[in-house]
């Protein structure tokens, strides 16, 4: 009886020490990311911080139970004879469990890469799969990108080791937005510009940093101009250049309806 009473308080001390060590990584977690927000304009050091702090908690808490369990099973006389003969066939069993794990413990070096050297972060805006979204976790094992139309892609966290893929925000969330347009050549291409820059003056969502309107192209048909704008982050490129696209169509109808784009046919008489 004693013995029980005395197994049970060792496992229950066990079991103690492992809760106040998660928590303690969890209250330092909290402290930490205060200081962190991501919620402003300028959080690449945040999202740094954010994406390297997951990690590390999320690999303190899996070695602290992994040492939970092994304490509280090796607390058992049985489970301790069973390790001892296990050690004679220690290298086997070592060959055996590394290449059943070996995926999994793939993931878990790709997380702690990823950690260390930051491909991702959290709150990037990336670009995987042909589809744009943000890093919303960052797992030992999966990655999960929320996906502009709401719907959440998990990849395997190795994939952004092994696998290429566009990060539009990995040293600064700024980008230029692009906007092409298909016009007659009887378009006066200054007038256009004049009033692109005219109507990017007037947006909430430009940054003000930069701006052009080119001719990129001209086939039998008709000219291709491409808009370019700055904004200080992917959310409010993408509702900029809705905007331009929108406010150039409408002037060019209203100003200019016969430099839409058209196709010329020339008849002629036959004697």
């Amino acid at each position: 009886m004693l013995t029980v009473l005395r197994e049970g308080l060792n496992v229950a001390t066990i079991l103690a020490f492992g809760w106040t060590a998660i928590r303690s990584t969890s209250v330092l977690k909290v402290v930490v990311l205060q200081r962190y927000r991501l919620d402003v304009q300028d959080n690449l050091e945040a999202r740094k911080v954010h994406t390297q702090m997951d990690i590390i908690i999320k690999i303190l808490g899996f070695l602290i139970i992994l040492i939970v369990v092994s304490m509280v099973l090796m607390s058992f006389d049985g489970f301790r004879r069973l390790g001892t003969s296990l050690l004679a066939s220690a290298g086997l069993a070592g060959l055996v469990l590394g290449f059943a794990a070996q995926r999994s413990l793939g993931n878990l070096l790709a997380g702690i890469q990823i950690a260390l050297s930051q491909p991702i972060r959290i709150d990037d805006v990336v670009i995987v799969e042909g589809e744009w979204g943000r890093i919303e976790e960052i797992t030992l094992t999966y990655v999960v990108v929320a996906i502009w139309d709401k719907r959440r892609m998990i990849l395997p966290i190795s994939y952004f080791i092994e696998r290429p893929f566009q990060n539009w925000t990995r040293n600064t969330a700024e980008i230029l937005g692009t906007v092409f347009l298909y016009v007659d050549y009887t378009v006066s291409v200054d007038v256009l510009r004049a009033e692109l820059h005219r109507i990017l003056k007037e947006s909430s969502y430009w940054d003000g940093k930069g701006w052009a309107l080119q001719v990129t192209n001209a086939t039998d048909r008709a000219l291709e101009l491409r808009a370019l704008m700055s904004a200080p982050n992917s959310p409010d490129a993408w509702e900029l250049r809705c905007e331009v696209r929108e406010k150039l169509l409408a002037f060019i109808q209203h100003e200019y309806p016969e430099s839409l784009p058209r196709i010329r046919a020339e008849a002629q008489m036959s004697n």
